[in-house]
């Protein structure tokens, strides 16, 4: 099975902004180009998760997209979503693995080259490293790793790097040139005055990249 690993993802938010609810801006997001939507919701109890996400992976069918969901493995067997993304302090992937099976798409979270081989060895499909740029969406230690840690991880892994962090239209350039199959943003859509045209701009701006990559 070949496993799709967009190279957009839009990762829904109810805390960046309170104009649209998760499936609104999946809606909006995938009318833009995104190609991956991930599901992130830290507030609420399991059963609201269940019914969210339910709702967007049933709208994601339609569409074709992805669904991924953040952190919650259990939500994810519910609504049979397509994958998970794991942080460092959730279930281990290779945990995760067992439980999902080989066909669902698992990312890990990773700000450090170690970090980042543990995981591909672990057996996540996709890298999330970063953050690559100051970011208020998620409160982040350390300081940001920047375009060239990011050059070293995409060079040293056999998995897509996605990157996380602080990506707007300004500099998601700079994030592919680096070497990442793609991007992860929060506030860059969701926050943004029309979150459809801004995932428009991103989706122009990455097919144009990798046109004239090919």
């Amino acid at each position: 099975m070949i496993k799709r690993i967009g190279h957009l993802h839009v990762l829904t938010d109810e805390t960046v902004q309170n104009r649209f609810s998760h499936l609104e801006i999946a809606e909006r997001a995938i009318d833009g180009g995104a190609d991956t939507i991930q599901f992130r919701e830290k507030r609420k109890g399991a059963g609201e998760l269940i019914e969210i996400a339910g709702a967007i992976h049933r709208m994601c069918l339609e569409r074709d997209v992805p669904l991924i969901v953040d952190d919650r493995v259990d939500v994810a067997l519910a609504v049979d979503a397509d994958g998970v993304h794991l942080g460092r302090n959730d279930l281990p992937i290779a945990v995760a693995r067992e439980l999902l099976g080989p066909d669902k798409i698992i990312g890990g979270t990773a700000s450090t080259l170690e970090e980042a081989i543990a995981a591909q060895n672990d057996g996540a499909d996709y890298i999330g490293f970063g953050h690559i740029y100051p970011t208020a969406s998620k409160r982040k230690p350390g300081d940001p790793k920047g375009p060239e840690a990011l050059r070293e991880i995409c060079e040293a892994l056999t998995i897509p790097v996605v990157a996380i962090g602080g990506i707007d239209t300004e500099n998601y350039r700079a994030v592919l040139n680096a070497g990442a199959w793609g991007f992860a943003v929060i506030a860059s859509v969701c926050a943004a005055p029309d979150p459809a045209r801004a995932a428009r701009t991103f989706r122009e701006g990455i097919d144009e990249e990798f046109r004239r990559k090919s």
